[in-house]
């Protein structure tokens, strides 16, 4: 059971991709649970936990995706022992709210976690495509 997420954490959630939503702009479900990387967690004013979540996978991009590369010790210490390598998409993310989320299971245990040196790294990466509002997808 979790006391809380922080950013960083690493937790499985049914992650619904942009080239989904394209497809069928009326889809709400992802097609399976996967690991994600909490990359923003900010509590409003009404005690609301606002989250911003990138996929984790163990293939490569493919064309249209941006990703980082997972370094071996940061998956080891994000406990993704099942993968021989992993990247974690920077173009994309789901947006949802904790309290009032339909598809994370707040009582869940983070997998795992990143170093906050890589969450930097993935945090600068990230922005440029959080600024154009293009990569959020909505989950609320």
């Amino acid at each position: 059971m979790s006391d809380g997420f922080r950013r960083g954490d690493i937790v499985s959630y049914p992650y619904l991709w942009r080239w989904q939503v394209d497809e069928n702009p009326d889809r709400e479900h992802g097609e399976k649970d996967r690991p994600v990387c909490m990359i923003l967690t900010i509590v409003d004013k009404q005690g609301l936990t606002h989250l911003l979540l990138l996929p984790i996978s163990s293939k490569p991009p493919f064309d249209g995706q941006q990703a980082i590369e997972i370094p071996t010790l940061e998956l080891r210490r994000a406990k993704l022992t099942g993968y021989a390598r992993g990247w974690i998409t920077i173009s994309e993310c789901n947006y949802d709210v904790l309290e009032r989320s339909y598809y994370l299971d707040q009582s869940q245990a983070p997998i795992g976690r990143f170093s906050e040196a890589f969450l930097e790294t993935i945090r600068k990466a990230f922005a440029p495509f959080l600024a154009t509002g293009s990569a959020r997808i909505n989950r609320t």
